[in-house]
């Protein structure tokens, strides 16, 4: 068929039609691009500002100044032009959409309505060692307070010893306005969140438990992979993401690049002889699905100069010393898991959110992982419980979080007997401009 049947066909076709007619073949790519085209549709959505200027004239402007500027740019300029500025007018809403407060945690109080609004979804993409990709869709996805959990599974997964890399993505339309239905086969755009390594994954990754049918191995930051136990298949992905900074991280990187968080700016104060020690609000979530085992929020954490040891500031949040802090946790503690044929329960495995303010109440340290209760080898100090303890840590490049708990048998629950946060030195440093 002659090119310039072509263009007239193509010249009736919306911008997602045009993106999608683009990809079947190398000819159709340069005629999808034709620059009169794409300024009839940048001129729809984006008008001259001149007020002289009706709609009617501007299929008669496109004619117009056809050869004098739209010929005269490469092809696909304006393509590129309609597409940059509609992201541009999707980021400048979503960023409307975060500015509220939650002044309970200190994130923005419409998270989950950005979400749905920019019609967010994650994808993971399995990278096997010949360099070939299997992009794995979003099946599931759970909110909760200050965090989302994403889940993927079903029987089409590579085999795991054949896998060198997992890439965890944010992905939006690429035409906000344009795709009332979002499809995987639309035009998208993708936000690489975090690369995880999976060579020897069970040999060289944390095993945080089990039950009769899977073992689950935890990949910081917050991703869980789930593995069969009988032929050490993939059953299941899950990917825990903190609420702080989760719209620009998913949105705001390339298929390739990370977003980068601008730097912070410390606010010096030579007045305060204990500045960026004291001040501190915690707000912590445990929880699995639906279930929620604890949640609360701590204020006024501090820490004295003598207790700045090895590198870190200590925060006690809950006191071994202190049978009125002491909390219980809600319900059978689990990990619940499932996939399209099975489900389960890993006992004494769960995901903790964390997210510590500063004095000014703006996010100082926040994550969501999995995480899970180990059996104590230390003998009890306490009196008023009998019962077995266990042992709770996390660890990233910012902090550390211990946490002691005592099983009482004749309740059946859990108790929170003591809760330290290790703040980094490091990071309270370049965050305050101290010198500790």
């Amino acid at each position: 068929m002659p090119s310039e049947i072509l263009l007239k066909i193509f010249s009736y076709l919306d911008a997602v039609s045009l993106l999608c007619i683009g990809c079947a073949n190398k000819r159709f790519y340069h005629l999808a691009n034709d620059n009169v085209i794409w300024f009839k549709i940048y001129s729809i959505f984006f008008p001259p500002k001149r007020t002289n200027w009706k709609t009617k004239s501007v299929e008669r402007t496109a004619v117009l100044l056809s050869h004098a500027m739209i010929q005269d740019r490469e092809s696909g300029y304006w393509k590129n032009e309609y597409i940059m500025k509609q992201i541009a007018t999707g980021k400048t809403r979503i960023i409307q959409l975060l500015k509220p407060i939650n002044h309970y945690t200190g994130l923005p109080l419409k998270t989950k309505e950005a979400i749905k609004t920019y019609s967010l979804s994650w994808v993971i993409v399995l990278k096997d060692r010949n360099g070939k990709e299997h992009v794995m869709e979003q099946v599931d996805i759970s909110y909760n307070d200050t965090s989302i959990t994403v889940f993927w599974y079903g029987t089409n997964w590579p085999c795991l010893d054949t896998l060198s890399t997992l890439e965890l993505c944010g992905v939006t339309p690429l035409l906000l306005d344009q795709c009332k239905v979002p499809t995987k086969n639309g035009p998208r755009r993708r936000s690489l969140i975090a690369e995880f390594n999976l060579t020897n994954l069970t040999k060289v990754t944390t095993m945080i438990g089990s039950d009769s049918l899977v073992q689950l191995f935890r990949l910081n930051p917050g991703l869980l992979v789930g593995l069969w136990k009988k032929g050490n298949g993939i059953a299941f992905v899950t990917a825990s993401l903190h609420h702080h900074q989760l719209i620009e991280r998913s949105t705001l990187g390339s298929a390739t690049i990370q977003y980068i968080l601008p730097p912070h700016k410390p606010i010096l104060d030579d007045v305060d002889p204990e500045y960026g020690l004291h001040g501190y609000q915690l707000h912590i979530d445990m929880h699995s699905g639906e279930q929620t085992y604890m949640c609360g929020t701590f204020r006024n954490l501090f820490c004295r100069k003598d207790y700045i040891r090895n590198g870190y500031l200590r925060l006690t949040v809950i006191s071994l010393k202190n049978n009125s802090q002491h909390l219980p946790l809600a319900g059978k503690v689990g990990f619940f898991w499932r996939t399209d044929v099975f489900e389960g329960n890993v006992q004494n495995c769960y995901v903790m959110d964390v997210t510590l303010l500063d004095e000014t109440e703006k996010p100082f340290w926040c994550f969501s992982a999995p995480v899970y209760m180990k059996l104590s080898s230390k003998a009890s100090c306490l009196y008023d419980y009998m019962g077995h303890n266990y042992d709770l840590n996390y660890v990233d490049s910012e902090g550390k979080v211990h946490v002691e708990l005592v099983w009482i048998e004749e309740t059946k629950e859990y108790y929170i007997v003591n809760l330290v946060l290790y703040l980094s030195t490091e990071k309270v440093n370049r965050w305050f401009g101290t010198k500790y």
